[in-house]
């Protein structure tokens, strides 16, 4: 043969460039110290557990920033041990949008059984209110490392204060999602913060005794929600209602 045609595959090449740039690398422990050492650029990073890769994401504008986020989520897990994590990461300054780096980087890897946190919901933001009473699988990342409770709050508002400003405050200071129905009612519900409160527990439990009849906080297992309701929720870890902290009866319950 002394003619053949030839095609050049961009993608391929970024690709295979991509991946030994960032499997040169060396993982270092997930810190506010090393990501303080980070530019505020956009780029990939890869996310290890116990040394086995996990996931795998990008950053559109500030890898400290993304990768802070994480920190702060894999923090207030129980069952996770955040000292077990460490990362890598590439800045891309160019804009590869079209080529998406990180999904050429998930699927060098998906077929060998690694990053299994692309495929479980640990990327998630608010999963939205639909989905809030569907059952959390087994092998969801939240069921694997539920929110933690007891993870303590610095500097709670201390003295008399309103509901509203109170859970201004809450949803700012939780290490997670703390979605909830507003009411012009808040207002002029008057409460003192709890003295002595120190964890998410006790400060949720105080909420849910000022809180008018019928409200109720639910801990789910990724994220907190507060409703004027009495309803079940199949993935519930647990209630809050009236000032008392209630555990969830055995088993799925899809009840409203």
């Amino acid at each position: 043969m002394h003619a053949a045609e030839f095609k050049l595959s961009i993608t391929k090449a970024f690709s295979e460039q991509l991946a030994a740039a960032i499997e040169a690398l060396t993982p270092v422990p997930l810190t506010p110290d090393a990501l303080g050492s980070l530019e505020a650029a956009p780029g990939v990073y890869q996310l290890h557990l116990n040394g086995s890769l996990v996931y795998i994401g990008k950053a559109d504008r500030s890898l400290p920033r993304r990768l802070e986020r994480h920190l702060r989520k894999l923090s207030s897990r129980s069952g996770m041990d955040v000292a077990s994590v460490a990362f890598t990461c590439l800045y891309v300054e160019e804009d590869f949008s079209a080529v998406a780096p990180e999904r050429l980087l998930i699927s060098r890897h998906k077929d060998s059984g690694e990053v299994p946190w692309n495929y479980n919901g640990f990327g998630n933001n608010d999963p939205g209110k639909r989905r809030d009473k569907t059952l959390v699988e087994g092998d969801h990342f939240d069921r694997l490392f539920p929110i933690d409770l007891h993870w303590t709050l610095p500097d709670i508002p201390q003295g008399p204060t309103s509901l509203a400003k109170l859970l201004v405050w809450t949803k700012k200071a939780l290490p997670y999602l703390f979605r909830y129905q507003d009411s012009s009612s808040f207002a002029d519900i008057r409460l003192a913060a709890p003295v002595g409160a120190s964890d998410v527990n006790q400060l949720l439990t105080a909420i849910s005794e000022a809180l008018p009849d019928i409200w109720q906080i639910t801990a789910l297992h990724g994220y907190v929600i507060m409703y004027p309701e009495r309803s079940d929720y199949p993935s519930a870890l647990r209630y809050y209602r009236d000032g008392q902290a209630l555990e969830p009866y055995p088993g799925p319950s899809t009840g409203a």
